[in-house]
């Protein structure tokens, strides 16, 4: 994930045990990062992981063609979705 310009501002601040904040100041060591710099590179690469498969397809070649396919095909019918486009919000009730 790239930095952007902008300053940093928003925080997250959090409660651990002494020995989760020594082993996390002993990690980031070995990196020559402050603990701040090793929780943050590392909760996003965990946060870009989990999710990952909710952003990129990986489809060979027939899948593709599938997906494509399926995509083409004419909508169906939807009662059920109709009826819910249709009600008025809650909120407007």
């Amino acid at each position: 994930m790239a930095d952007d310009a902008r300053a940093k501002t928003a925080r997250i601040d959090l409660r651990m045990t002494p020995a989760a904040k020594g082993l996390l100041e002993q990690a980031a060591s070995v990196r020559h990062k402050t603990v701040s710099e090793f929780l943050l590179d590392n909760a996003l690469k965990a946060a870009e992981e989990t999710l990952s498969d909710r952003r990129l397809f990986l489809l060979d070649d027939a899948q593709w063609r599938a997906f494509n396919n399926r995509l083409d095909e004419p909508a169906t019918e939807n009662p059920g979705l109709k009826a819910l486009a249709a009600a008025k919000p809650r909120w407007e009730s």
